[in-house]
């Protein structure tokens, strides 16, 4: 939140600093220094463009591939991987693309101006979430979320609209070479290459190839990013890791240190390091030097007064700030009134509504599109003018709802919850230890998921510092990704019936691949339970609901993965690892005694 919230800031004194420059008596050297050329060459091949097309067909590629990651990783292992969590928000998503289209011809009937259409579909993501972090709810979490899901239709349909509508001449030759580069990238990820140098290799040839064919860039920069993989570290990869930092640390040589290094590399996703290595400069450098490239329009000599009358500067305007407002906020409406989904735990309807507003700052890709829209400077300046009014307007609007929504519906947070739903009951609940020992530990977690895993060895280092002062907890939240969790967490709760949870709890974490049901009655076997008793228990409805409880509790309570630490009743976020969770219960114990303290003193 801090780093989209300094880049709003960013892109608002970028723009600010564009606009005072192409106004001022050195507005000449605004535009000679946009217009240096720049070539790149080796030898008789090579790129030349001046600096407003380096940043326009070169810098905003890495923009909209950074875009593509979001989305891909999104898609794989992040909100998106439950599909029924993208209704509400892809219809919202397609009412905030067609209505600010209408509305905006519906003031530009004919002529070039039509053309303009497509700068009112987009929205700047980047700006809308710094803005959201300014005006926003003090914590908007999942409101976040649901802008970010419902922002992954209006990226795809505005790269699209930027390479196919505003698009006319084509080479087949470089077009061809571009789909083989992202031919290429879609093997390497068949082939499982996890260094991200191939990868960054083909994006760049991909981005050259996009450009020779006539296609503008963004559209390569987006499927490129779309075709980088993510995934979560396996079990297999962090244990490899594991057992080579020991090595090193054994026997610190260059050749381990270089082998360890690569391991730990290996464990996350090229995805997620690109990600990692672009946020930054995408966010400080390369978004705010686009603003200073674009947003300098010279309203000099009565310029502000024709294109505040001008169509194009309101059809612009009404487009993103009325048409998204509406068309979002309709289309989740209608969405939630039809029972096609529902709006995210924590997230109401003035919370939409308030996002809404917010995704009319077109900015970004609105400027963008409105270089490539319109060849009259007169309709270009008009178009930057309604883009501009845009983010002033709707960044107003959007604040005035969240605190109408605040103020008036309750709707300050759009948080998930943070308190333990269903108490800790001793008569349901597994507990390792003391039943009334003064720190209470809840775990939820999955069977099949390899950070439970370490967990349980986090948990260990817990229990052992504590000692009969902490009690234990675990609940159930098996994933929909990890197809055995469900079945092994009905094992745990069989194996309970015989007395015997914690030692088939310990068993399934350490056979954590091997979780089918022949391996779980061997796992019985093992253990000396009454196997036919526990196959029986296996098919018993009452434990397959034991774990349908266990999971509605932790949505209740707002734990979305696993592991999910509840501290008391509090859930835990952030860092696992002992040292953190014992600092957090240690507070947690003092804050407990100081309020029974107090209570005894009145």
């Amino acid at each position: 939140m801090h780093l989209e919230s300094t880049s709003a800031a960013l892109l608002v004194v970028a723009s600010l600093l564009a606009l005072a420059w192409a106004n001022s008596p050195w507005s000449d050297g605004y535009e000679h220094l946009l217009e240096t050329v720049l070539s790149v060459r080796l030898g008789d091949v090579g790129l030349s463009m001046n600096l407003h097309h380096w940043v326009n067909d070169g810098l905003m590629v890495v923009f909209f591939f950074v875009v593509g990651l979001e989305v891909r990783r999104e898609l794989a292992v992040g909100e998106l991987t439950d599909r029924r969590r993208t209704v509400v928000p892809l219809i919202a998503g397609a009412g905030g693309l067609i209505l600010p289209a209408l509305i905006y011809l519906l003031l530009n009937s004919s002529g070039e101006a039509a053309r303009g259409w497509g700068i009112v579909i987009g929205t700047d993501t980047a700006f809308l979430l710094g803005m959201l972090a300014l005006v926003g709810p003090a914590v908007s979490t999942q409101l976040r979320i649901f802008l970010l899901t419902l922002t992954v239709i209006d990226d795809i349909v505005a790269v699209s609209v930027i390479g196919v509508a505003y698009t006319e001449h084509l080479s087949v030759g470089p077009l061809i070479v571009a789909g083989l580069a992202l031919a290429g990238i879609f093997v390497l990820d068949r082939v499982k290459v996890w260094r991200a140098g191939p990868y960054v290799l083909l994006v760049l040839i991909a981005w050259v190839a996009t450009l020779g064919a006539g296609l503008h860039a963004s559209i390569a920069g987006m499927l490129a990013g779309l075709l980088v993989p993510a995934a979560e570290p396996t079990r297999a990869q962090m244990e490899v890791a594991t057992s080579r930092f020991r090595a090193f640390r054994q026997s610190p040589l260059p050749t381990l240190q270089r082998e360890t290094r690569d391991e730990l590399t290996r464990t996350i996703s090229v995805n997620e390091r690109l990600q990692e290595s672009l946020h930054v400069p995408t966010s400080y450098f390369i978004v705010p030097v686009f603003a200073l490239a674009n947003a300098g329009v010279d309203l000099r000599n009565g310029v502000l007064g024709e294109a505040l009358t001008s169509p194009v500067t309101w059809g612009v305007v009404a487009g993103l700030v009325l048409g998204k407002t509406l068309g979002i906020g309709g289309g989740a409406l209608v969405a939630t009134r039809l029972r096609l989904g529902r709006l995210p735990q924590g997230v109401g309807g003035g919370h939409v509504l308030g996002g809404a507003a917010l995704s009319g700052i077109g900015f970004t890709v609105a400027l963008l599109i409105t270089t490539l829209a319109f060849d009259s400077p007169t309709l270009q300046r008009d178009a930057i003018v309604g883009v501009l009014l845009s983010v002033v307007i709707a960044s107003a609007l959007g604040w005035v709802i969240f605190q109408l929504a605040a103020r008036f519906l309750g709707q300050r947070d759009a948080a998930l919850p943070k308190v333990l739903s269903t108490p800790v009951d001793p008569a349901r609940d597994h507990i390792y230890g003391d039943l009334d020992a003064e720190i209470t530990l809840l775990e939820y977690l999955d069977y099949e998921c390899p950070f439970c895993a370490r967990a349980t060895g986090t948990a260990n280092e817990v229990r052992d510092y504590f000692g009969p002062r902490i009690r234990y907890v675990v609940r159930h939240l098996p994933l929909p990704q990890h197809p055995h969790a469900e079945l092994a967490a009905v094992a745990a709760e069989a194996a309970g019936r015989q007395g015997r949870f914690w030692e088939m709890h310990k068993h399934l974490f350490d056979h954590q691949n091997e979780l089918e049901h022949k391996d779980l009655a061997g796992y019985a076997g093992v253990l000396g339970l009454d196997v036919e008793q526990f196959l029986r228990d296996l098919e018993d409805p009452a434990l397959a609901e034991h774990v349908r409880e266990d999971m509605a509790s932790a949505n209740d309570s707002g734990a979305r993965g696993t592991p999910t630490f509840f501290v008391g009743v509090h859930r835990h976020e952030g860092r696992y690892d002992a040292r953190t969770l014992i600092a957090e219960l240690e507070r947690s114990a003092t804050g407990e005694t100081a309020r029974l303290g107090m209570r005894s003193r009145r």
